[in-house]
């Protein structure tokens, strides 16, 4: 399929998405909502770095579910091995055990909000630098619900497919032309229903 020219008036803000711009009459109803071009070298390490981020962050998430799970299983070992042993020196291990679980999700209640929040700086970070990441999250956020937190895999699948469904609904789908290797050109299209 081919475009249009495109009308350019001198006026247009680079980061707004251009509305109306419809392709040519045998692309039978697909509209262009937005264009614009990523940076490919740019693009091939960012792949590999938000995967990276998002990892990171899943698996801070596995390892905070899984001290829980840790601390829930000592704590619940504690009355079998209290209520089944004889002796003095139960109360002592029974006692070390309930202040050592206490002192474990006292000192995980305080840092896990930290820890999250780090995690999710770092990636917030990585995305705030990358400006092929900011031409997608801005050509597409008028159409998702969550335009600044969870755009990475949009941009991800983007770059591993060529192209992704934003809203099904609707039919707008982002596609990506890797035929120009020195600029990489985005159009979100959506397909308008036959009357």
């Amino acid at each position: 399929m081919t475009l249009t020219p495109e009308k350019t008036t001198g006026h247009a803000h680079p980061s707004m998405p251009r509305f109306g711009q419809m392709l040519a009459p045998e692309a039978k109803g697909i509209l262009v909502l937005d264009e614009f071009t990523i940076d490919p070298h740019a693009a091939r390490k960012e792949q590999h770095r938000f995967r990276d981020g998002i990892a990171a962050v899943a698996k801070t998430m596995r390892r905070i579910a899984a001290l829980r799970v840790v601390i829930a299983i000592v704590a619940i070992g504690n009355l079998p091995l209290f209520l089944l042993s004889s002796g003095w020196w139960i109360y002592v291990v029974s006692l070390a055990l309930v202040v050592g679980v206490h002192t474990a999700v006292t000192l995980l209640n305080r840092h896990e909000p930290r820890i999250k929040q780090k995690s999710a700086l770092e990636l917030h970070m990585h995305r705030e630098r990358s400006a092929n990441y900011r031409k997608v999250r801005d050509a597409v956020k008028y159409m998702i619900d969550t335009p600044s937190r969870m755009n990475e895999h949009l941009y991800l699948e983007l770059l591993a497919v060529k192209r992704v469904a934003l809203n099904l609904a609707h039919g707008t789908v982002a596609l990506l032309d890797t035929s120009d290797d020195s600029a990489w050109k985005v159009r979100i299209v959506r397909e308008l229903p036959a009357s």
